[in-house]
């Protein structure tokens, strides 16, 4: 049975899994190697530091209620979109909350996590630790995995000819971006267009003599600012949107994702996207688009090679007195600290089951939390795993026998060498996900049940934004501020901006309640079957996360 949880990390898996495993009833024992709480979003001036900070000016792309832990949501004078410090100061309170500060140990390196020689019965985990020189073996009986995607910085440097043997310029990882003053009056190159990519280059367009922006992908922006004014990710992250996307034919599906992306600005027209793409990427950027048009930030094809001084491109274009080539080309994962029989069956996500629980261990007694990349928010999705991995060594949650769980890895793609493009091949749909874990942890809504005993909440949840609420409104864990707090997350949203308080100050939000009221008679039909036909697919008004 177990008892004692290793949780190795105190960013927002660590603190989850933390909380996750005391509402369980389970003794938590959090490792972390730095002194504070937060991972990325702990942010440091210096780049010397082991692990990964945020850059000093990020702000979220998923807003604060869509982005929340399910019992605790961001205070109501928060903007929506947030800076780290208010990211980081909000995980303070939580864990001071919750109490979860106790249970960590900061300043602590797990260095290996073995199988104890009785594994096979008692599930038991040895963890060996080093603290400012100090060593431990401590004998846990299960192990959360916490230190998420962003670990290690992935540097293609042998896909650019040139790049170290030839070129007398700078060249720097994202990772090592934090203010952009160093780079006034100098000549700019950014590889890659992924969010961080996007975001350096405007930046970066406000003081350097030139940026040029380079991309392989084909690519399309999205405004963080959605229709009236209200966050992107609220207004199209819907059990609605989700349902229609499964209904409709893809190639439609298709068109209409291609013509809402295009009603803001033609794709094409930018050297950005095709709508004939097949593959593509999304980012979120407001400001990509006028630095395009203004010229203070190029687009430009792959880099084919490096002079001394110079990039060469694919489509045989040059552009001389380069001065910085900074990739924004994403990260790697490792867990050197596992041992090696159980490190080499991890590729991705896709060799874990529900890319949580490694299929081939005799106990599941290890779990990988935050190794998902989500069309919403991963802090939604790291929590949603730590209340099913919880409930599953509590007794609560069963997993089907070692040998379904690896059919059912197997029938995911196979995992393939990582490439510039592995991350894509990990995105899935934020619903989709969250349902499917939900559902395992007993914690999934039912829209059709919702009808038939609270109309105005069914309607809110299945028309309104998919927010980590609803996941807390039956089940363990059940909150009884959940039914609040999805009814006034239209509220919280437009509190922050009521600063100058004007004389018709009507939300739009009413508006929508009336709306929804009306699609009563289509939302019975659709929430049949939704829970009927439940399929979990990608959603083309979906909001990527950073």
């Amino acid at each position: 049975m177990v008892r004692r949880v290793a949780v190795i990390g105190a960013g927002v898996g660590g603190l989850v899994s933390v909380k996750c495993c005391l509402d369980e009833g389970l003794e938590p024992t959090c490792f972390e190697s730095s002194q504070d709480i937060g991972g990325v979003w702990c942010y440091t001036d210096s780049t010397d530091r082991r692990g990964v900070s945020v850059y000093h000016s990020v702000i979220t792309n998923t807003s604060k209620e869509m982005s929340c832990f399910s019992d605790f949501p961001f205070p109501e004078g928060f903007p929506s979109y947030l800076p780290h410090s208010l990211v980081l100061e909000y995980f303070r309170m939580y864990a001071q909350h919750f109490d979860l500060l106790r249970h960590i140990r900061f300043q602590t390196t797990v260095l290996s996590v073995r199988k104890r020689p009785d594994f096979s019965s008692s599930g038991q985990w040895e963890v060996v630790t080093e603290t400012e020189g100090v060593y431990e073996s401590h004998i846990f009986d299960a192990v959360m995995v916490c230190t998420g995607l962003y670990q290690e910085p992935y540097l293609p440097l042998a896909s650019f000819p040139g790049i170290e043997s030839r070129f007398k310029g700078q060249q720097l990882h994202s990772r090592e971006y934090r203010e952009v003053q160093t780079f006034r009056g100098k000549r700019v190159l950014v590889v890659g267009i992924g969010n961080t990519g996007g975001d350096l280059s405007v930046e970066l367009s406000r003081v350097a003599a030139k940026v040029f922006l380079s991309t392989r992908s084909n690519t399309w922006v999205i405004s963080r600012v959605s229709d009236h004014g209200f966050p992107f990710d609220m207004v199209n992250t819907t059990r609605f949107n989700h349902l229609l996307e499964w209904l409709l034919p893809s190639a439609l599906a298709r068109r209409i994702r291609f013509r809402k992306f295009n009603s803001w600005f033609n794709h094409t027209n930018y050297g950005l996207a095709s709508s004939k793409s097949s593959k593509f990427k999304m980012i979120i950027n407001e400001e990509l688009p006028f630095c395009l048009l203004s010229g203070t930030v190029v687009l430009k094809p792959n880099v084919k090679e490096f002079t001394e001084s110079s990039a060469v491109f694919e489509d045989g274009t040059t552009e001389e007195n380069i001065d910085v080539v900074l990739f924004a080309t994403g990260y790697n994962f490792s867990f050197p600290f596992l041992e090696e029989s159980v490190r080499s069956t991890i590729n991705d996500n896709r060799s874990l089951y529900n890319c949580v629980f490694p299929p081939q261990l005799e106990k599941p007694t290890l779990a990988i939390i935050g190794l998902i990349q989500l069309t919403g928010s991963i802090m939604v999705g790291s929590e949603m795993q730590a209340r099913w991995v919880t409930g599953v060594f509590a007794g609560w949650n069963k997993l089907p026998p070692p040998s379904r769980m690896m059919a059912e890895v197997v029938k995911r793609k196979p995992p393939v060498k990582r490439n510039p493009h592995e991350r894509e091949n990990l995105k899935m749909s934020f619903i989709g996900y969250m349902d499917k874990i939900a559902a395992c942890a007993g914690v999934k809504p039912s829209v059709l049940r919702l009808l038939l005993t609270d109309p105005q909440l069914a309607l809110a949840i299945f028309f309104g934004p998919c927010s980590p609420y609803q996941y807390r409104l039956v089940g363990r864990g059940r909150w009884s501020g959940a039914r609040a707090a999805i009814l006034t997350q239209w509220q919280r949203t437009l509190q922050p901006l009521r600063t100058r308080v004007l004389g018709d100050s009507s939300s739009s939000s009413s508006g929508r309640c009336w709306m929804c009221l009306l699609a009563l008679p289509a939302a019975l039909t659709a929430a049949f079957l939704f829970s009927k036909y439940p399929q979990p697919g990608w959603s083309p008004w979906a909001c990527p996360q950073l």
